[in-house]
């Protein structure tokens, strides 16, 4: 290995080891407690070596994010090729029960996308272009699963032909993050006064989503 080659895998691996820190420090105390001080000090490096590598804690937020939708498009794509849906609709529900599977096991990566995707952190500064473009990238390829589920569904005549695929993905999407945060935040809630469980209020909400898309003879030949 040439000296460039390792100078250049050693900062990977520092560049790595700040965002494990940032991780655990983000993690534990939440997003707008931690410090870059507090990463620092985590990761074992200066705040200005953390500083050469991030310009932000917004930037390594965002790092973060992205780390949580490669892993939730592993999820999918794994998913998706060991069941095989046979149609449309099945496709669009192993997707659902993906999603909803990783913010059961990964939850802080789940709670780190949700709370970016619901606007609750305000981001104006500090976000590099190319960390911002991968994110959205990776955003949209979760979003191209839905596309494609539903424009094969209009095919198979299991999903109105009348629907635009790409806002009917977004909504998709949009219910089935507020959905899932739901079911999280509020078990205890509805265990106690409503005797449901969170997997019953998903599998509820998921069968109305379909029903709205859905034609009359759900893709079934009369």
């Amino acid at each position: 290995m040439g000296i460039n080659k390792r100078k250049e895998k050693e900062k990977e691996i520092r560049r790595n080891d700040i965002i494990d820190a940032a991780e655990r420090i983000f993690f534990t105390k939440g997003y707008d407690n931690a410090t870059m001080d507090d990463v620092a000090k985590e990761a074992e490096f200066s705040k200005r070596t953390v500083y050469v590598y991030f310009n932000s804690k917004e930037q390594i937020y965002f790092e973060i994010m992205i780390r949580g939708y490669k892993l939730l498009i592993g999820m999918l794509k794994d998913d998706l090729q060991k069941e095989k849906a046979c149609n449309a609709i099945e496709e669009i529900r192993q997707i659902a029960l993906t999603i909803y599977r990783f913010s059961k096991d990964y939850p802080e990566y789940f709670k780190g996308i949700m709370e970016y995707e619901n606007g609750e952190l305000n981001f104006q500064k500090g976000i590099p272009d190319q960390s911002r473009e991968e994110c959205y990238a990776l955003g949209e390829e979760i979003l191209g699963h839905l596309i494609g589920a539903l424009e094969k569904g209009i095919k198979e005549d299991s999903i109105r032909s009348d629907l635009d695929v790409v806002k009917t993905a977004l909504v998709l999407w949009a219910c089935m993050i507020g959905v899932f945060n739901i079911a999280k935040r509020k078990e205890n809630y509805i265990r106690n006064y409503h005797m449901t469980t969170p997997e019953e209020l998903v599998s509820a909400a998921f069968q109305l989503i379909i029903r709205s898309m859905q034609t009359e003879n759900g893709g079934n030949k009369r």
